[in-house]
């Protein structure tokens, strides 16, 4: 009986510590709202850079709030139909990435400010990290740049938050490679695009190169099935991921 005893004590001490481990290797996701416009739904963003993150073993759970032409006013008065203040006080997110109208720095600089600074306060207090998107310059407009940039630069310098260069790097792409196409018109990105902007967005988040990332990005469907994201050239993504790796990211919020 005594052996009897020690024998299932032994058995549910065993059974203790496997579920511990199993629980401490089981880590919560990361999550990561998106807010913004078409910029950033395009070919989903936000579900490529989940995807890419689980091709490597890291868990990110992402949603977006877009509405095409919006800007950071807009989610802010729940204007257009724009869900963010609900999905805000739905879950406990970890960052929210801000990607505010493409013309907002030029047309109305004021209110970039305004809104940017009211959404980064507002999610500090829920306990997350708000990140700014920096947007780019138009295909036929590339000078739009000269204003888009400093102001990012300068918002990300007074809010000690950081930003994703994404407008910087749709001009290095340019200059080195003209002939891939970033653009799916004047303005939104190309398939290329989303492809260089979500392994922009996976360097910042997980801290890994994205050289070991897969030419084609793909998740789950409801039923299990994959269901392709993105498929890329493999010079292509050869070149976006070493575009990606070697530009530095500016350290805004002093990590």
């Amino acid at each position: 009986m005594v052996r009897s005893f020690f024998k299932t004590s032994f058995s549910v001490l065993l059974l203790v510590c496997t579920l511990t481990v199993s629980a401490q290797d089981k880590k919560d996701p990361v999550r990561i709202l998106f807010v913004g416009n078409s910029f950033t739904y395009y070919y989903n963003l936000s579900q490529v850079v989940e995807a890419m993150a689980k091709s490597q073993g890291v868990n990110l759970y992402t949603r977006q709030s877009t509405v095409g032409g919006s800007g950071l006013d807009q989610h802010w008065k729940e204007e257009k139909g724009t869900k963010t203040r609900k999905l805000l006080d739905s879950l406990e997110w970890d960052y929210v990435v801000f990607n505010n109208h493409s013309l907002a720095t030029i047309k109305n600089p004021d209110e970039f400010r305004e809104y940017n600074k009211k959404f980064a306060d507002f999610v500090r207090t829920k306990g997350a990290e708000p990140v700014f998107m920096q947007t780019w310059g138009y295909k036929s407009n590339p000078l739009m740049i000269r204003t888009i940039f400093p102001a990012y630069d300068q918002l990300a310098q007074e809010l000690e938050a950081d930003l994703v260069p994404c407008g910087e790097l749709f001009v290095e792409a340019r200059k080195w490679r003209p002939d891939l196409d970033l653009f799916a018109d004047d303005k939104h990105p190309s398939s290329n695009a989303t492809y260089m902007l979500g392994l922009a967005f996976f360097k910042y988040f997980t801290g890994l190169p994205t050289s070991d990332l897969n030419k084609r990005i793909w998740t789950e469907d409801t039923k299990g099935d994959r269901l392709y994201l993105l498929f890329m050239d493999q010079t292509d993504a050869d070149f976006l991921q070493q575009l990606v790796d070697d530009y530095e990211f500016k350290d805004y919020a002093g990590k």
